[in-house]
């Protein structure tokens, strides 16, 4: 888009960043000024074989113009596109590793007193883990909140399937059960 959502640079940037507030709720957006990079203009305009802006890309597919997407929200669409969307992402995202761990920050920088905590349980349980920064990607953040119904981080997934945070993942590793819900590549 031109601009940003909370300053649009032009009139249809404006209007489909409306247009995508109206489903906020089921698909956070990002967005990016196409203004601060010509290179980026102008290659998007040919990848996606679209001539102008503002372009809406849902899990890295052209959805269209303002055009369209207005024509998507009139038919009712707008809404199930943007979520399948959404979820496709963060399913692809949970099962990116066998284990996985949506933190604040690193295992390496963590950027809070949770997430510190529970990169320290997995370490000191031997178990290999993939993390993602949820502070990188708000639509991320969000999403995730609603598509696991885990509201807090940090948030652990085995086989695509949500563990737990902290509290639980602590109460399996009291209990003994930790290791047995992870996949036995990831055990020490």
């Amino acid at each position: 888009m031109k601009g940003s959502p909370d300053a649009p640079r032009c009139g249809f940037s404006r209007q489909i960043v409306e247009l995508l507030r109206k489903h906020a709720e089921v698909a956070p957006f990002d967005h990016f000024d196409i203004l601060t990079d010509q290179a980026v203009r102008e290659g998007l305009k040919k990848l996606s074989n679209w001539p102008t802006y503002p372009q809406l890309y849902a899990a890295g597919e052209l959805l269209g113009g303002l055009d369209v997407v207005r024509e998507m929200d009139e038919a009712g669409e707008l809404g199930p596109a943007l979520k399948a969307a959404v979820t496709a992402r963060l399913e692809k995202l949970v099962k990116a590793a066998p284990v996985m761990l949506f933190m604040k920050g690193s295992p390496d920088a963590p950027r809070c007193g949770f997430s510190r905590q529970i990169v320290e349980l997995l370490r000191s349980e031997g178990v290999q883990f993939g993390h993602f920064d949820i502070l990188q990607d708000n639509s991320v953040r969000e999403g995730l909140k609603k598509f696991s119904n885990w509201p807090t981080f940090p948030q652990l997934y085995a086989d695509g399937q949500l563990l737990g945070g902290l509290d639980i993942v602590r109460e399996m590793q009291q209990a003994g059960e930790l290791k047995e819900a992870l996949p036995a590549s990831c055990r020490a």
